[in-house]
């Protein structure tokens, strides 16, 4: 049995604001493990018996391009990566990623995943994931429903119908929407109702067809742009205007509520379901939940010290955070952003992010460490007319050849060696060692070594923001 994995990752976890911010979301992050959400979904399927598994597909927003293709690099993996110029919904998504599949005329089973769940269960994970590949190689649309625990109101649900196998796979009945406490509390009860995962598994070519039924004007877009793009380097790109045209929808609503009705050109929808310790971790009480606590119900990750506290979440990444006699909170902090909140409140974060995009303040989208393909940047300090960053270059990484309008550049060496492009002359610069780029000549940073190169960087000038950058060159293919 040939399975595709397939990881949408095109989501913005603005709930979990300050780690996960627009261009660094948190699939990204090594929020459960050592490992990035993403890392742990794609790892999740890793020898799964009966099965010849395809690398993983991974369909994700240009922005994330570079930092996914290093993190699918760390594990040796070398998977497609199709990139959507903007975001659509799942139902696109899939769209491009089972039009990939086909290619050369293979149907494998797709296995969609999304990038940003966790699932403490391996083995039950894929037990499940055998009975929907046979399901969905049959032709069926499977979905993997969760099993509740609680009457959650955060979640849609899938209603169980009636029984397509001996193995608890059933038809679908319907779909609900996010209820209120009260009707959450009935579905518990009646035990038919299981969360919606947003897991699915189908053959290519039962999704094509299922979306040419329910939304042609969705398929049609797809193929238009797909029939555009081109390969550029790791990535496959797809025609810009006509995915742009692209209806936005979800996989949900665009075709499995159709599968409900019975439409006899449809396929059937099934429902297995799904107890694997699963959470998509959309907030940060979500995140409270799965990981491990202390003896008064407390998680404390990096340097954190709590006296008298309880069931509280303290999470710091840059310094040393102290909580003294506080109860359910959930404080994080970041080098540039601390959140304080109630633990049965986070949900509301996002309203925190609104506010900061209305300002238009960076804080929503970048972090203070900003990573590029060749690297990463840390502005540690700023102020009127100056700069200072730390710098960190990996072997072989190469700045594009570029220039400045309104700031010139020192640049110290700490650590590595730096081979430098200033106007007509190129030089090595080594550790301990600095050298200056006036305002408005073209210059090139690369680190020829095999270490990583580190350098403080101290901008001056009348303006010292990241769009004041001419590029002539770049090795990565960016713009601007």
């Amino acid at each position: 049995m040939l399975i595709q994995p397939i990881i949408l990752s095109g989501g913005s976890g603005t709930r979990l604001w300050p780690l996960s911010r627009e261009k660094y979301p948190k699939q990204l992050l090594p929020l459960v493990s050592e490992d990035s959400l993403l890392q742990a979904t794609i790892r999740r399927v890793d020898g799964l018996p009966g099965a010849e598994l395809r690398e993983p597909m991974v369909v994700c927003n240009e922005e994330y391009r570079f930092v996914i293709a290093e993190q699918l690099r760390q594990m040796g993996k070398h998977g497609r990566i199709v990139l959507e110029p903007c975001g659509r919904n799942t139902a696109p998504a899939l769209t491009l990623a089972a039009l990939a599949a086909v290619e050369g005329g293979a149907d494998p089973v797709l296995l969609v995943m999304p990038s940003d769940h966790v699932i403490v269960d391996t083995v039950a994970f894929q037990k499940v994931v055998r009975h929907g590949a046979r399901l969905a190689e049959a032709g069926h649309v499977v979905t993997f429903g969760i099993t509740p625990d609680a009457p959650e109101t955060g979640y849609g649900y899938i209603q169980s119908g009636t029984a397509v196998d001996s193995d608890s796979a059933c038809r679908i009945a319907r779909f609900v929407e996010k209820p209120d406490l009260a009707t959450a509390q009935s579905y518990l009860d009646a035990g038919s109702y299981l969360w919606n995962s947003g897991l699915f598994m189908m053959r290519a070519s039962v999704w094509l067809a299922a979306i040419a039924r329910c939304r042609a004007d969705i398929l049609v877009a797809c193929e238009k742009a797909w029939a555009e793009g081109a390969a550029d380097g790791d990535f496959r790109r797809v025609g810009k205007e006509a995915f742009a045209a692209c209806p936005s929808d979800s996989i949900d609503y665009a075709v499995m509520e159709r599968l409900t009705a019975g439409e006899a050109a449809l396929p059937h929808g099934v429902v297995i379901p799904l107890a694997a310790g699963w959470s998509d971790v959309g907030a940060w009480e979500a995140l409270w939940h799965v990981l491990e606590k202390d003896e008064r119900g407390n998680v404390a990750r990096g340097d954190v010290l709590l006296h008298d506290c309880a069931d509280t979440l303290a999470l710091s990444d840059h310094r040393l955070l102290a909580c003294v006699g506080v109860k359910d909170l959930v404080v994080v902090e970041t080098p540039d952003a601390v959140l304080v909140a109630h633990k049965n409140r986070t949900q509301e974060v996002k309203q925190i992010v609104d506010a900061l995009k209305a300002q238009q303040r960076a804080e929503s989208q970048l972090h203070r460490k900003v990573f590029r393909p060749w690297g990463w940047y840390d502005g540690i300090d700023a102020g009127e007319r100056f700069q200072v960053k730390r710098i960190g270059v990996k072997p072989g990484g190469c700045l594009s050849l570029q220039m400045h309008h309104h700031r010139a550049e020192h640049w110290i060496v700490v650590r590595g060696t730096a081979k430098v492009t200033r106007g007509e002359e190129t030089f090595l610069v080594s550790e301990n060692e600095s050298t200056y780029i006036p305002l408005g000549v073209k210059h090139r940073l690369e680190n020829p070594g095999r270490v990583p190169l580190e350098m403080i960087e101290v901008q001056s000038g009348a303006y010292v923001g990241e769009d004041d950058i001419v590029r002539f060159e770049d090795v990565y293919g960016r713009q601007g």
